[in-house]
């Protein structure tokens, strides 16, 4: 390792290359669209970032007699290995490689970090094959791997990443993983045994499914030493919409009782909060976000919403400018009211949390609205409605027949089968100040929701108790308003910006243990109370011995 610089200092020398690597940097981002950059995944780490991230890592790294084997997996314009030179001293380095598959970011970290003893490679880090010995591999890995989501692999990539994955780990991936995981996961061959590892990833691989390759290697096969969660809402690349998680390990089996320091919010070296959780808590938790809050608790998570609630999205129409329009709108059609549904407009257009219902069972909005749902077949419509076959064959000739949907439907105008859901959540939003991000609406008339909504459908216990009292419905809903913002938001996943969406299956692993006594109450006090269901979920299990 050299730090030749022509006269300066290494301090002065140093500081004059990363003036330089930054200038190149913001050059290489202009020359690029935001569409070219999602694609490639190409969003550099800013400086202060990376620095602490240095720092941390040079914390972890002790007082080891070892002497540093770094290798940067996507070396971008060079940002970690500028930040890491910052807190180890030349005498430290044994060698520094960096892979890059840009042929301009090649260019670029040559000219300016060869004189310091970074060899740049130019190649796919996926492809190359990693080192046999054990101490031709590096000991340190610091990275932040390109973000780019699936959809921009194509199948055969995709198919040779998870075939190397299974190969090298014998962990099947998801076909829906990012590059990242991919990059993650296949560089364990190039990790020397107890070296470390720092990454700089997006959070959502601690709650979407394509994440439990990733969370399965974290828990198994190193000792994971740390995640970092950023504040959703304070976004660590300005160019990319992703929140993002800072996760350090050792290549060294995890011994008995191992905790991980899981830290949110503040910096990295500053967290806003910290905790210690047992590494085998994260191995039985497949979402590891409610892990990172110092509310979630062990206590009574048996009892979930999808307990009492049959959960669904709202229906997709295909093309809701045109199958949607205002009831006024309809009838001056001529549209016949047996081929419409009301529906209810957006969240952000509707600002009731109580859907009254007029007599007709329409909501009692200033504007109601319809949806198109027939299912009579074309001939039978065009004899009988005129007016409604000339509207659907101007949909035609718009290409609506033709759309995803539309094609997949007999007839294309015939909508899915979804009944009116007593119970509404928004599907995302943003939880402002510590709010809850997701809005919950009793829905008393007969509209059905589109997909920007979860209908929550009473099953079981809760069914039967809304039967038989339906004065329950307040108390119910006033119980789904009380659920706490951080099982919410833990169950949930969150984007960049702070924006959080939730599936049906995420809100019905929500925590719902204070409806049980609503039912045990109901059960209790209702005269005649009789259960069809087999013993009650919520009944004590027989005492034993007795």
């Amino acid at each position: 390792m050299g730090t030749q610089n022509g006269g300066h200092g290494p301090a002065r020398a140093l500081a004059l290359a990363e003036e330089a690597r930054l200038k190149c940097q913001t050059r290489l981002d202009a020359e690029r669209t935001q569409s070219e950059r999602n694609g490639t995944g190409q969003f550099a780490t800013p400086t202060a970032l990376a620095a602490d991230i240095a720092a941390y890592v040079a914390g972890m790294w002790g007082n080891r007699d070892q002497r540093v084997r770094f290798l940067e997996p996507a070396l971008g314009t060079g940002s970690f290995f500028s930040a890491l030179m910052h807190v180890f001293p030349v005498d430290v380095w044994a060698w520094a490689r960096g892979v890059e598959v840009d042929p301009r970011f090649v260019e670029v970290a040559r000219d300016i970090w060869t004189p310091f003893g970074l060899k740049v490679i130019h190649a796919d880090f996926t492809r190359l094959e990693p080192p046999r010995r054990d101490e031709e591999r590096a000991n340190l890995i610091v990275t932040n791997p390109p973000y780019v989501r699936h959809h921009h692999l194509d199948a055969s990539t995709k198919t040779r990443l998870r075939q190397a994955v299974a190969s090298r780990l014998g962990i099947q991936i998801s076909g829906l993983a990012g590059l990242y995981c991919y990059f993650l996961l296949l560089a364990d061959s190039w990790l020397a045994r107890n070296g470390l590892s720092a990454w700089l990833i997006p959070t959502e691989f601690l709650t979407v499914n394509y994440g439990a390759a990733v969370r399965r290697y974290l828990t198994e096969r190193v000792s994971l030493l740390l995640i970092h969660a950023f504040d959703a809402r304070d976004v660590q690349f300005g160019d990319a919409l992703v929140s993002s998680a800072v996760v350090v390990f050792e290549k060294v089996p995890p011994g008995p009782g191992h905790t991980v320091t899981l830290s949110t919010g503040g910096t990295l070296l500053k967290p806003a909060e910290v905790r210690q959780v047992p590494l085998t808590r994260l191995r039985r938790s497949s979402k590891w976000l409610s892990l990172l809050s110092a509310e979630d608790s062990e206590s009574d998570r048996e009892v979930t919403l999808s307990t009492l609630f049959r959960i669904k999205r709202g229906i997709a129409t295909g093309s809701n400018s045109f199958f949607i329009m205002t009831r006024s709108a309809a009838i001056k059609r001529g549209i016949p009211e047996e081929c419409l549904r009301p529906v209810l407009p957006s969240p952000r257009h509707l600002k009731e949390t109580i859907i009254q219902a007029e007599p007709d069972g329409y909501p009692a909005l200033p504007q109601q609205l319809v949806v198109i749902d027939c299912p009579l077949p074309e001939s039978v419509v065009k004899e009988r409605y005129p007016a409604l076959w000339a509207y659907l064959a101007e949909g035609k000739a718009a290409g609506i027949a033709e759309g995803y949907l539309a094609r997949r439907r007999d007839p294309w105008y015939r909508q899915e089968n979804r009944e009116p859901a007593p119970f509404l959540c928004t599907y995302m939003g943003r939880g402002r100040e510590g709010g809850a991000p997701f809005r919950f609406i009793w829905n008393k008339s007969q509209a059905v929701v589109t997909n920007v909504y979860l209908a929550l459908y009473p099953i079981g216990e809760m069914a039967e108790a809304l039967k038989i009292d339906p004065s329950l419905y307040p108390a119910v809903f006033e119980l789904l308003n009380e659920i706490s913002p951080a099982d919410l938001k833990s169950e949930g996943r969150v984007y960049g910006g702070g924006l959080h969406k939730m599936e049906p299956a995420e809100l019905g692993r929500v925590p719902a243990a204070k409806f049980v006594k609503l039912i045990r109450h109901a059960q209790t006090t209702v005269s005649g109370w009789v259960s069809t269901q087999a013993p009650s979920l919520f009944d004590p299990l027989p005492s034993q011995g007795t």
